[in-house]
C-alpha cells in the first residue's frame, strides 16, 4: 500500500499495481482494511472503477499524463545521463499509451 501511495509521486514507481494488489491482499486477509481502501475517499472510486471496469474517468486521465510528463521532464532536465534520459522516454510513453488504451468514464459510477 506505502509503495502504491508513493507511486503517486514517484515517477518510476507504479501506482496502480501496488494498489490493486493490497486491495486483493486486503480482499483476502482483512475485511476491514478491504472496507477502508474501497471507501477511501482519494484512492477509493479510482480502485472501484479500474477494478469493476477498467476504466478510469476522464479528468484521472488528464492529471495522470500531465502529471507523469512534468515529472518525468524534471527529471531529464537534472540528469545527464543518455541512457536514463532514453529510458525516462521509453517509461512515459510507455505509461501515456496504457492510459490512453483504456476506457474512458463519461459518467459518475458510483459504488
Amino acid at each position: 500500500m506505502i509503495l502504491g501511495i508513493l507511486g503517486i509521486v514517484v515517477p518510476l514507481l507504479p501506482t496502480t499495481p501496488f494498489l490493486l494488489l493490497s486491495s486483493f491482499l486486503f480482499y483476502k486477509g482483512s475485511e476491514k482494511l478491504n472496507k477502508w481502501l474501497l471507501n477511501n475517499r482519494i484512492l477509493g472510486e479510482y480502485i472501484y472503477n479500474y477494478k469493476t471496469y477498467h476504466a478510469v474517468k476522464r479528468r484521472t486521465k488528464i492529471f495522470a499524463i500531465t502529471f507523469l510528463w512534468n515529472t518525468l521532464s524534471i527529471s531529464f532536465y537534472l540528469l545527464d545521463n543518455l541512457i536514463i534520459r532514453l529510458f525516462l522516454i521509453v517509461v512515459g510513453v510507455s505509461v501515456t499509451i496504457h492510459l490512453l488504451s483504456m476506457k474512458t468514464l463519461e459518467k459518475v459510477i458510483n459504488n
